[in-house]
């Protein structure tokens, strides 16, 4: 892996591509034979941080056990997304930032019927989320609908290679760890849809939103809302990020800013971009990275902008590379 990162980047030769396939092979052999005898252990995980947008601890495993943790994620999927409801949004197939917005927005013009009522917006998160995620309620909730006792003690131990805290967090960076936080917070969405029967409801990842006519509706379901998590899944409505506001006022949500007839990047976001873009275009003059990767860049960000008012933003970044 890293002779093909380093060919790319022009500092060695060509690898041999069929030592590479077959080091590719004997390594998916034992692997396979570690599974079969169940003297499958994972390996340390390598910690790094990163900004997204805030800093993170990143915990990255083996190329290895990312194999091993994508076959799993593949076969858990199939068994768990058509349990989820249709409202939630993050990390599964056909659904991402976009759509999730697109949907609360769908909410906020029906309940307003098209702006010319009040709604209101509950907007929470959750403290420390994959932090706080309990490894038995997870393990548990896994076993419901799982039958096959070997994968549950792989899924098991998967879960266990990685603790905050005594028996609980999830590994950033793992891709089994997504999938697990949706069947982790599907326990919060079942309740809200069909015990506490709210309508409109959508759920990105530890973010979610309620749309309602009502303000006095909305206030009264913060408190079970907080119950039910602290009691039956042990985690913590964050009560600094519990938001109530009129739609009128615009709302903060994944990214963007939701205002009536239209939404617009978020303050931090925009300004983040236009700091990267004179930072790569700086790097580009220097001869340091290729107009190839820059102009995807480029248009990665001009594809944010074309879902939200955003032609002052288009602008600037035209002026960051004609002026």
């Amino acid at each position: 892996m890293i002779a093909w990162r380093e060919f790319r980047r022009g500092k060695r030769s060509k690898p041999d591509v069929s030592k590479f396939e077959l080091n590719l092979e004997n390594n998916l052999f034992e692997l396979n034979n570690l599974l079969a005898s169940k003297k499958w252990q994972h390996d340390s995980y390598k910690v790094f941080f990163k900004n997204d947008p805030k800093l993170r601890k990143i915990h990255e495993a083996s190329v290895r056990d990312r194999v091993l943790y994508q076959a799993v994620y593949q076969k858990l999927y199939h068994i768990f997304d058509s349990s989820f409801i249709f409202h939630s949004y993050s990390s599964r197939n056909n659904k991402g930032t976009y759509a999730g917005i697109s949907a609360f927005e769908k909410y906020i013009n029906k309940v307003s019927q098209n702006n010319t009522k009040s709604a209101y917006i509950l907007k929470c998160d959750i403290r420390k989320f994959f932090d706080s995620i309990d490894h038995n309620i997870l393990f548990s909730l896994i076993s419901k609908k799982v039958t096959d006792i070997d994968l549950l003690l792989l899924i098991k131990q998967i879960i266990f290679s990685f603790q905050n805290i005594a028996g609980k967090g999830l590994p950033l960076g793992n891709v089994t760890s997504q999938l697990f936080s949706n069947i982790y917070l599907n326990e919060l969405d079942q309740y809200v849809k069909h015990t506490m029967k709210i309508k409109y409801y959508v759920r990105y990842c530890d973010d979610f939103v309620i749309v309602s006519e009502s303000l006095i509706y909305l206030q009264k379901h913060i408190r079970y809302l907080k119950q039910f998590c602290k009691q039956e899944l042990l985690i913590d409505i964050h009560p600094n990020k519990v938001i109530l506001r009129k739609s009128s006022q615009g709302i903060d949500f994944l990214g963007f800013v939701v205002l009536p007839y239209r939404k617009v990047l978020r303050t931090k976001t925009k300004n983040r971009l236009l700091k990267n873009l004179y930072d790569l275009k700086t790097l580009f003059d220097k001869g340091v990275i290729e107009k190839e990767y820059l102009d995807q860049v480029v248009q990665s960000y001009l594809g944010i902008l074309s879902h939200c008012k955003g032609e002052n933003v288009t602008q600037q970044i035209e002026r960051i590379f004609w002026d």
